[in-house]
C-alpha cells in the first residue's frame, strides 16, 4: 500500500474510498472515567463493559496505523480546573449527586488534570500525536481541531471512540459540515445504550450516508495490510 495511492474499503452505503496520506485516525473520548470500573461512567449506574468491548479493535487499528506512520489524533472531554468553559445548563444537567466539577471516584469529575479525564493507558497517545481537550460534545466546538487537519492536509477521517450516539455521532456531523469524509468502524464505537449505539450508526449511513459511512476494523485492516 502506497499513503498517496487511493483504495477503497467495504462500507454502507457504499465502499468508501480514502487516500491514507490525507485521511486521520481520529479516536473519540477514550477517557478513563468513561470507560473504567469505578469511574464516573460505572457511578451513574452504566454498564463500562459496553464501552470497553471497543478497546481491542481499537488498540489493533491504532498499530496498524501508527506501523503506516499515519496521523492519530486522540480528544478528552473536559473543562478547566476553574470551570470557565462549563455552562451553568450543563453543570445541573443530569440532577446528579455528583456533577461535573465536583469530586468523584478518579478526581474531579470531567476536569483537565485529572486522572479520570485522561486517555485510558491501552490507547495512550505517543509523541506527535496531537490531543485535543473539548468541552462539548463535538471534537471541532471551541478547539483547533480545525486548523490542525488544515495544516496537515487532512481531508479525510476514520473516527472511533465513544459514545457512538453522543461525542462520535457530533464530531462525525461537524466534520460533515466543514467537508470532511468520515468513516465509522461500528466495532470501534460504542454506548452504554446498545440500541441507542444502533440507531447513532443507523443515522450517519442513513440517505446515502448523509453523514458519512458505516464499515468494520477487520475491512480497513484488510486494505491496510
Amino acid at each position: 500500500m502506497k499513503a498517496g495511492k487511493m483504495i477503497a474499503v467495504e462500507a454502507e452505503p457504499y465502499p468508501f474510498e480514502f487516500t491514507p496520506a490525507v485521511c486521520a485516525l481520529l479516536i473519540i473520548d477514550m477517557q478513563r472515567d468513561f470507560l473504567e470500573p469505578g469511574g464516573f461512567g460505572e457511578m451513574l449506574g452504566n454498564d463500562v463493559s459496553k464501552l470497553r468491548r471497543t478497546i481491542e479493535p481499537n488498540q489493533k487499528l491504532l498499530a496498524v496505523w501508527r506501523a503506516k506512520k499515519l496521523p492519530v489524533l486522540h480528544t478528552r472531554e473536559g473543562h478547566r480546573p476553574d470551570l470557565g468553559c462549563l455552562p451553568p445548563a450543563k453543570k445541573i444537567r443530569g440532577r446528579s449527586l455528583a456533577t461535573i466539577g465536583d469530586p468523584g471516584p478518579m478526581g474531579r469529575i470531567l476536569v483537565r488534570g485529572e486522572a479520570g479525564h485522561d486517555i485510558i493507558p491501552e490507547l495512550y497517545p505517543v509523541f506527535g500525536e496531537a490531543v485535543i481537550d473539548k468541552p462539548g460534545k463535538g471534537a471541532f466546538y471551541a478547539t483547533d481541531l480545525h486548523a490542525i487537519l488544515m495544516n496537515r492536509g487532512i481531508k479525510q477521517l476514520i473516527v472511533t471512540g465513544v459514545t457512538t450516539e453522543v461525542c462520535v455521532n457530533t464530531t462525525v456531523r461537524e466534520a460533515n459540515d466543514r467537508g470532511y469524509d468520515c468513516l465509522v468502524p461500528e466495532d470501534c464505537v460504542g454506548s452504554y445504550f446498545s440500541d441507542l449505539h444502533e440507531a447513532g450508526l443507523k443515522m450517519i449511513k442513513a440517505q446515502g450516508g448523509i453523514f458519512g459511512w458505516v464499515s468494520h476494523s477487520k475491512h480497513i485492516l484488510k486494505v491496510l495490510n
